[in-house]
């Protein structure tokens, strides 16, 4: 059986050209658009493009500077508000005010900041693996030292070009044994999936491109600074599916987090995951969705 999805490349508003894999048909259907991190892709999506292929119009777009989506040049162009404007814009480019919004990783930074920043544009907010901005910024502040150990990778990426050399290097063998040892489910992972990966960072700036996203948090105030938007309450009703055995982020940046909605929350934990969930645990993943989003 073929895979179900397409691809497009489309123009946003400010002028970004994204490529977009693409499900469903596109005008009946509700929306959902899927957010993918790092080091990863729109592939990252690839076990949800299947299940609801029928049932919603899925949309995983190549993030700002992944694969064949542009890639503009300077960290600033990487800013929190502009990846936000990417996806609001994608929603509109597709002819839709709203959609369901799902991030994991950095996707899910940005898909907590799009419910936060423009929540006229998120119906349904679903996060995976990452921590609410407010909750993040809270352990860093009240010095969190197991959460700071586990995150000294932000601060290594702030160094210029080495750790663009060291993710390429040997054919991104690091990339690959990276996100298949730091996961639960090893056999989550295929030598053919890790072709996918890979393409996201062909083009010379793609990988620059990807680490700019943590140099431009960083130079912004990272963990730090207070921006007017993360205190704001998230109306939209909101799923937090957390993976227990993240080698990056610690299971406490997910508690007591019920004051920062003003809609309804719920978090689902899976004992057996890592922080690759959607892919470590497809199937599970998917039954918690279909029933978020009264599927049945």
């Amino acid at each position: 059986m073929s895979d179900p999805w397409h691809f497009e490349k489309v123009t946003l508003p400010n002028g970004l050209g994204m490529r977009i894999a693409r499900t469903g048909d596109g005008v009946r259907q509700p929306l959902m658009v899927m957010l993918h991190g790092f080091p990863e892709c729109w592939y990252s999506w690839r076990h949800q493009l299947r299940e609801f292929s029928s049932s919603m119009d899925c949309v995983a777009p190549e993030m700002r500077g992944y694969g064949e989506t542009d890639a503009p040049v300077g960290v600033s162009n990487y800013t929190i508000d502009k990846l936000v404007d990417d996806v609001a814009g994608l929603i509109g480019t597709l002819g839709r005010q709203r959609a369901i919004v799902v991030g994991h990783d950095w996707g899910g930074i940005v898909a907590w900041a799009t419910a936060m920043m423009r929540p006229d544009v998120v119906e349904r907010l679903i996060v995976m693996n990452v921590p609410h901005p407010a909750k993040f910024r809270s352990n860093i502040r009240h010095f969190n030292f197991r959460q700071m150990a586990r995150s000294w990778y932000v601060l290594f990426f702030q160094l210029p070009w080495i750790p663009e050399a060291m993710m390429r290097s040997r054919d991104f063998s690091q990339l690959a044994r990276t996100m298949r040892e730091s996961a639960v489910n090893k056999s989550a992972f295929s030598d053919d999936d890790f072709v996918h990966f890979r393409a996201a960072f062909a083009r010379p700036y793609s990988m620059t491109a990807a680490i700019n996203y943590y140099r431009a948090l960083i130079r912004s105030g990272g963990a730090f600074r207070q921006p007017s938007w993360i205190e704001r309450k998230i109306a939209a009703p909101t799923m937090l599916i957390w993976g227990e055995q993240d080698f990056a982020l610690g299971k406490e940046l997910t508690y007591d987090m019920e004051g920062l909605f003003s809609g309804p929350f719920q978090i689902k934990y899976i004992a057996d995951s890592g922080h690759w969930v959607q892919q470590e645990k497809p199937e599970l993943v998917n039954r918690y969705l279909r029933e978020f989003l009264d599927l049945g």
